[in-house]
């Protein structure tokens, strides 16, 4: 059995495709959602991302709003960009493109960033949200990866689904959007004893820990869906996953690719959120306008 491959570059350009109508409809009446993108230095693999979300925002009519700060930037100041921008009523997304210099505080900057533009899901409240169930903004890789097992027709409910890795990035919003769609959720991590016997038990599996081959065949359930969240390099400086991609597809039901799975819906998701942002803007100046 070769596992069926869940394409995330695919549902990305259709998820693109959904959108553009809609942002389309929004501009038309004077309100086109944008997105304010602040990159704090020069890292590579950040630049790299950032390229790619201003793409994105264009592709579907969206306004990007790219900041380029220098690295020794005091963390005042970026306190006080963010501020401007949450006071702004022109933007509706706010992302800060982690990881952030040493000397600034990303839990600070996650705080300072208004909840309703708060489009990467990171802040307490978006957070404590997704944990009692109301509604907020889900963080981007989780949620894309709900909408790949949507689009492959795995179905959550009644099914035991294991998370590898507790981030509150990919980890535990995770495995919360996972009980919420009615799984049995069993958390791994790095002091999890024997992480196979718990692995071969998931009929969801969701490889997020950073670490190349976690993940190989003996350790999967057959037929199981394994989503692999993993961005690492091989020795030949290529792009892998969390999961032995060649050997775990002779098992698996489902699988995602490294690259073209994960990262593609991650973005995709971050144009939705902002969507919604702005949308929600829209409804609740109505009644002024009217």
């Amino acid at each position: 059995m070769t596992a069926r491959l869940i394409d995330g570059n695919a549902l990305a350009r259709q998820t693109r495709a959904e959108l553009a109508p809609r942002v389309a409809a929004l501009a038309a009446r004077g309100q086109q959602p944008a997105l304010a993108v602040i990159l704090v230095g020069d890292d590579p693999a950040s630049q790299v991302y950032v390229k790619h979300k201003v793409a994105d925002c264009e592709g579907v009519g969206m306004r990007s709003i790219l900041d380029r700060l220098p690295a020794d930037l005091p963390e005042a100041a970026l306190l006080a960009r963010i501020e401007a921008l949450n006071a702004d009523p022109a933007v509706h997304g706010i992302l800060v493109q982690l990881p952030l210099p040493a000397h600034i505080d990303a839990n600070k900057v996650i705080a300072t960033i208004a909840p309703g533009k708060d489009v990467d899901g990171f802040h307490l409240a978006n957070a404590g949200a997704l944990m009692v169930g109301q509604r907020g903004f889900r963080p981007c890789t989780p949620y894309g990866c709900m909408r790949m097992l949507q689009a492959a027709g795995v179905e959550p409910r009644g099914r035991h689904a294991v998370v590898v890795g507790r981030s509150n990035i990919v980890g535990k919003p995770m495995a919360m959007l996972l009980l919420q769609a009615n799984a049995t959720v069993t958390i791994c991590h790095s002091a999890t004893p024997d992480l196979a016997a718990f692995t071969r038990q998931a009929d969801i599996l969701v490889a997020a820990v950073g670490r190349r081959n976690t993940i190989t065949a003996d350790m999967v359930k057959p037929g199981a869906a394994v989503i692999d969240v993993g961005m690492n390099r091989n020795e030949a400086g290529r792009l892998c996953g969390d999961v032995d991609f060649d050997a775990v597809r002779e098992v698996a039901g489902w699988i995602t690719p490294v690259p073209g799975g994960v990262g593609p819906m991650t973005r995709a998701m971050l144009l939705v959120n902002t969507l919604e942002a702005a949308e929600a803007a829209a409804a609740h100046a109505a009644p002024a306008a009217g």
